[in-house]
């Protein structure tokens, strides 16, 4: 049996990641992973997993054994899970410490399928030239880690560092894009979400969105928009909006 998303059920199966899954009727779970599935879940034969390549590509069986070299896995089964439709994008400007990783789980575990790292105007946070791989490096850890908890076999991609003028062009190419913004009149609720393509959403830092940026954004196409009365942190306004776009799109 098949679920909405068109992933065969398994219920409460753990989700493994690998670099890829290997075309074969056994594989092994190992390194860190496999590390995790026998000292900390205590996996034993006989138990259903999932190992998934990160892009869609599934195997589930059983388990055969576990010990020092991993999870040894029997497959009975491999599918391919396709992108979800519309596909959701977060334009998430860089919190301050440790919120930004924090953002990034929670997007992932309301299910974002791009995350796009934005140098706004009014961020306390600057990823300076030697600091971009090591932010880049925690967020995609961050994306990783969440989809196993939330056991999507797609990790959702985390791209470079864009500036504003960058993010415009990613704007004017999508099917609809929202920025988030306190004084909008517009409640997201009243637009109209396309069924596929792309949904781009915007998130300020906690500073707020400039004027020039909002005029730039709505030049590129975007539009502004409410959540509710309460103003969110940068790190969770992005999650809120995902679940409203979910709500309206995905978890029908």
């Amino acid at each position: 049996m098949a679920t909405e998303a068109g992933i065969p059920e398994l219920d409460g199966a753990p989700l493994f990641l690998l670099d890829a899954v290997p075309e074969a009727d056994e594989l092994v779970v190992d390194g860190a992973e496999g590390r995790h599935a026998v000292d900390v879940l205590r996996l034993t034969p006989g138990e259903q997993v999932r190992v998934a390549d990160g892009n869609g590509t599934v195997a589930e069986g059983a388990v055969l054994s576990a010990g020092p070299e991993g999870l040894r896995v029997a497959v009975r089964n491999r599918f391919e899970v396709p992108p979800h439709e519309p596909e959701f994008v977060l334009v998430q400007a860089l919190p301050k410490g440790d919120r930004g990783p924090l953002a990034v789980e929670l997007a992932t575990e309301l299910g974002v399928d791009r995350i796009v790292p934005w140098t706004a105007s009014r961020c306390v946070t600057r990823w300076r030239e030697d600091r971009v791989d090591r932010g880049l490096a925690k967020w995609r850890a961050a994306a990783r880690a969440a989809s196993k908890q939330a056991r999507r076999p797609r990790v959702p991609e985390v791209t470079g560092p864009m500036t504003t003028r960058e993010v415009c062009g990613l704007l004017a190419d999508v099917d609809l894009a929202v920025v988030l913004h306190e004084q909008a009149r517009r409640p997201l609720a009243e637009l109209a979400i396309p069924a596929a393509g792309t949904v781009a959403v915007v998130v300020g830092p906690e500073g707020g969105l400039t004027d020039g940026e909002v005029v730039a954004f709505r030049a590129a196409g975007a539009q502004a928009v409410r959540l509710g009365a309460e103003v969110l942190r940068t790190s969770t306004a992005g999650a809120a909006a995902l679940a409203a776009l979910s709500l309206r799109t995905r978890w029908v």
